[in-house]
């Protein structure tokens, strides 16, 4: 099987845009069963994943714009291009700009 990301990205960064809260997301693989997940999150400017705990190893790769992971005093601005790993800590997720993440999160037994 094969799926474009950018056409993914594009779709949710629309519904995003349309929507009130500024967000939008689509499981491109996996779900609760499985133990990897890869979900395209589309966020507006100023929008935030406020603060939570990380349910496993993750990483965010930015597709489009540019996002700020926060994780305790500690922060990293990314960039489309950019992987960012996700510490075992609370962490929340800023939207610099329109932003799409592409966030893989495999759960810890």
């Amino acid at each position: 099987m094969k799926r474009s990301l950018e056409a993914l990205a594009r779709e949710q960064l629309e519904k995003a845009t349309s929507a009130t809260s500024g967000r939008a997301a689509h499981t491109v693989y996996g779900g609760h069963e499985h133990v990897l997940r890869q979900t395209l999150i589309a966020l507006t400017a100023g929008q935030e994943l406020s603060e939570h705990e990380n349910p496993g190893e993750a990483t965010v790769q930015v597709l489009f714009g540019r996002v700020q992971l926060r994780a305790g005093p500690d922060s990293w601005e990314g960039r489309r291009g950019d992987l960012l790993i996700v510490p075992q800590l609370p962490h929340s997720l800023e939207s610099i700009e329109d932003s799409v993440v592409l966030m893989t999160v495999a759960k810890l037994p």
